[in-house]
């Protein structure tokens, strides 16, 4: 059963300046009026699926039950690519199928929990009029507002068992190393690895370095240290991150996704 004040997420790349989330948000209210809706992001990169993806599954496991996320990061609107929902857990899930949901699929491996896929193909959830560039609005939107207000996932599409997984980076371990990327620079230049506590497991952090540049100053808190100190530490959902304090640690070190982000563990 949906609650009666159900919530939906909005991960886009669509930017706030052009009304493609407002509109996205109108089509929501019209069909789930007492939906409340959160934004998660709308500041993902354009047509950056693997930035979404990280992006999306790092917020939604946050949000209770039954929680609709809608994520439109979807350079292949319109193409043969399908449209799809998920129920993951205890969560809903809209989404081009591009692979934008591959950690949420594999944190549901990891969990053991029920993943249930199916293909959106029964336009009687969408808006009449459809689009080729434009599915956020006329297909996800509807559907995962149908599904706040409790229309059932099995009705929304039929079930497929093939969907698409992007090949997400794994750190590798070698002479006392983790060898990993980053994977995302956030509003204040914080830059994030896929090097998580798991990893690091019983082992201290001695240094990160990326950027060329080896940073040992290990803390717990931004503010442990004065404005302008390079540091690492966790992030909020402990992977090593190197940050600037009160600074910008992307700009400073030239960095960007995908550069080599390595931890050295004692």
């Amino acid at each position: 059963m949906t609650s009666t004040n159900p919530v939906i997420t909005l991960t886009t790349d669509f930017g706030l300046r052009d009304g493609f989330v407002g509109v996205m948000k109108g089509v929501i209210y019209g069909i789930c009026p007492h939906a409340h809706i959160v934004d998660i992001s709308h500041d993902v990169g354009p047509q950056d699926v693997r930035e979404g993806a990280y992006v999306l599954a790092r917020q939604a496991f946050y949000f209770p039950e039954n929680t609709v996320h809608i994520a439109v990061v979807d350079p292949g609107v319109g193409t043969a690519r399908r449209p799809l929902a998920a129920r993951v857990g205890q969560h809903f899930y809209v989404a081009p199928d591009n692979g934008v949901l591959t950690p949420v699929y594999e944190k549901a491996g990891q969990e053991g929990w029920p993943l249930h896929v199916v293909q959106l193909n029964k336009p009687e959830y969408w808006l009449k009029n459809i689009s080729y560039i434009f599915h956020g609005r006329d297909i996800f939107s509807p559907v995962g507002a149908h599904l706040a207000c409790g229309v059932p996932l099995e009705e929304v599409g039929d079930p497929i068992d093939d969907p698409a997984y992007l090949r997400l980076p794994r750190p590798e371990f070698e002479g006392g190393i983790w060898q990993g990327e980053v994977t995302h620079i956030d509003h204040f230049g914080n830059i994030a690895s896929n090097i998580h506590r798991e990893h690091v497991g019983a082992g201290q952090v001695q240094a990160a370095r990326v950027g060329g540049q080896r940073v040992a100053d290990w803390v717990n808190a931004f503010g442990d240290r004065p404005p302008g100190t390079l540091v690492c530490l966790y992030s909020s959902i402990d992977f090593v991150i190197v940050s600037e304090v009160n600074g910008d640690a992307a700009a400073r070190l030239g960095v960007k996704v995908g550069d080599a982000f390595e931890v050295e563990i004692a």
